[in-house]
């Protein structure tokens, strides 16, 4: 241990720990190697180059990194890299499948539901769990479920509109 100009002594330097994880990332297996404290939104980046989950303001309150854990949203940024081994994570990249964009994507282009498109992956993801949770019964509930997105374009309005259209299955 070192000593400070106070006289107490300062912690030694930590040393960098990494581990190694393994998980499957939009239906393909990946491998990082990260350092303990790496967030999943740097892995998803920073690793795998899937630039589509945004970073917002890095304490969970944008909900600009909202990805896919097992199917139920977490916010990307909160969440470590490490407790994603062993487990399917799906990205604003993985919603497309084989035959073209998400039911949610074209539903979201039709009603022009993004203005800069910041927000739009995690306004996304966030849209297909809420409807995956039965949680579309009304404008007023989309909206409280969407509440954890913010945009600051203000394109809410179109936002609901686009889930209610797949919520009534007009565009599923």
């Amino acid at each position: 241990m070192k000593t400070t100009r106070s006289g107490t002594r300062a912690p030694a330097k930590q040393d960098q720990y990494t581990v190694d994880v393994f998980a499957v990332v939009n239906g393909a297996p990946v491998q990082w190697r990260v350092d303990t404290r790496t967030t999943l939104l740097e892995a998803l980046r920073d690793s795998s180059g899937l630039t589509g989950t945004k970073r917002g303001c890095d304490q969970g309150a944008c909900g600009a990194c909202t990805v896919h854990v097992d199917g139920a949203r977490v916010l990307s940024c909160l969440m470590l890299a490490a407790q994603v081994d062993g487990r399917q994570v799906t990205t604003v990249e993985g919603l497309a499948g084989e035959l073209g964009m998400h039911p949610m994507q074209e539903a979201f282009l039709r009603h022009d539901a993004f203005q800069c498109g910041f927000c739009t992956s995690g306004q996304l993801m966030s849209a297909v769990c809420l409807l995956r949770e039965g949680r579309a019964g009304s404008d007023a509930e989309i909206r409280e479920y969407m509440s954890g997105n913010l945009c600051r374009c203000g394109a809410y309005p179109n936002i609901v509109a686009a889930v209610r259209e797949i919520a009534d299955g007009a565009g599923a």
